[in-house]
């Protein structure tokens, strides 16, 4: 593609849904590209995403210390600020676009990126569309970033690999606490995943250390209460333990989420608040087994182990916020960094950009032939997946013995 103009004028991030433990490192991979370019005018962070440029509340990158910046890297969580709000399709009410637009050209604007996963990347995608229509020119760019692993085009997905790296080693140590005693115990463990099972299947991973997971059952597949007990039982009574491995989004065939809490609410994007299923299965077992039994919610720790961050994840973060402003500055546009990985000789990652529209609202889940016949396990060739994902450590700074994070100035626009 030719070389288009350069574009002169100022760029935003914003950062939107779930954190985890690299989304930073996309975001410092922006903000850094984006302060050494000669045509990016003034960087700005958008406080809790798009709210923040709703409410014009933009943090200037500018001003932060460079040395606080690279601190981004092993920050854990989303240091600008996320958010869950879903905006209309502007066709319908383009009340929204039209302060987006506003406050775009009241700091000449001309490069957004947007950080954040399926809702995020369908908001990306909506206020390009509304930026091209009203002739306003602004590249705009998504930036990966889902602990769930379910965005559509993309190998994988920053923060998935640091999640299930944490998973796997939980997964790992909790097997040898279950084992201790002289009596069995059964332990179910539920790890995030609503409709997709990518995180829930890393747990083999721990396997592949020597101490993993006896089943995992995932919500790629429909869940069955008795097939379920019948496989504890078998495997407790045959080992005189069991350690269960479940996605908080296991349903029943009827659709019906198998969590007590599917009905306790929804995010700002109608998506059902799951949770209290491991307590709710080892209920359940208890009753039927009369086993010591314990129920594990990993809950918001599976997205914020900073400490147990794959090395691998944090350099590729990293990329995909630097290579979403290269790519701007030459000249494309609604698009969204994604990863096309070659695992036969080694592992090798290419860094490709793919249609927001096609990325947009469309969920990956695992394959159905990485599932096992009887739907309590995966196979290698998840395994085979997964494993380089979660290699290298983080070299994390230290102060007093715990990790010292970036503490940004939030200097802002007036």
């Amino acid at each position: 593609m030719a070389k288009k103009k350069p574009l002169v004028g100022a760029a935003v991030i914003g950062q939107s849904g779930g954190p985890s433990a690299v989304i930073n490192a996309s975001a410092y991979g922006v903000i850094k590209t984006a302060l050494e370019s000669d045509c990016i005018t003034k960087v700005y962070g958008a406080n809790h995403g798009i709210v923040g440029i709703l409410n014009d509340r933009l943090m200037i990158m500018d001003e932060e210390d460079p040395q606080e910046l690279e601190l981004l890297l092993h920050t854990p969580s989303s240091a600008l600020g996320s958010c869950r709000y879903k905006i209309a399709d502007p066709e319908v009410d383009d009340t929204d676009y039209k302060r987006i637009l506003e406050i775009f050209q009241k700091y000449n604007i001309r490069y957004f990126f947007y950080n954040g996963g399926n809702d995020s990347m369908d908001t990306c995608n909506k206020v390009n569309r509304y930026l091209q229509k009203v002739g306003y020119e602004c590249r705009v760019f998504g930036v990966p970033k889902t602990i769930d692993n379910d965005l559509f085009g993309t190998d994988h997905c920053p923060g998935f690999a640091s999640a299930a790296k944490y998973i796997a080693t939980s997964i790992l140590e909790v097997a040898r606490d279950c084992k201790v005693y002289d009596k069995g115990m059964i332990t179910i463990v539920e790890c995030m995943g609503r409709h997709a099972g990518w995180l829930t299947a890393a747990s083999v991973l721990a396997s592949e250390a020597g101490d993993g997971p006896d089943l995992i059952y995932l919500p790629e597949v429909d869940f069955n209460m008795e097939d379920f007990l019948d496989d504890v039982i078998r495997v407790y009574n045959g080992q005189g333990s069991c350690l269960v491995a479940v996605s908080e989004g296991v349903h029943y065939a009827d659709g019906s989420f198998v969590s007590e809490a599917k009905t306790s609410g929804t995010d700002g994007f109608g998506h059902a608040q799951l949770g209290g299923l491991a307590a709710r299965l080892a209920s359940i077992v208890k009753a039927a087994t009369g086993a010591k039994v314990r129920g594990i919610e990993l809950s918001l720790l599976q997205r914020c182990a900073a400490h147990c961050a794959s090395a691998t994840d944090i350099e590729e973060s990293f990329n995909s916020g630097k290579i979403a402003v290269e790519s701007a500055i030459a000249g494309e546009s609604g698009k969204m960094v994604g990863f096309r990985c070659d695992r036969k000789n080694g592992y090798v990652c290419h860094y490709e950009l793919f249609d927001l529209e096609k990325v947009a609202n469309f969920e990956k889940k695992v394959p159905l032939d990485w599932i096992t016949s009887d739907n309590a396990y995966v196979t290698q060739d998840f395994v085979d997946y997964c494993t380089p994902l979660i290699e290298g450590e983080p070299q994390l700074r230290y102060e007093n013995g715990l990790p010292r994070f970036a503490k940004l100035k939030q200097v802002f626009e007036k």
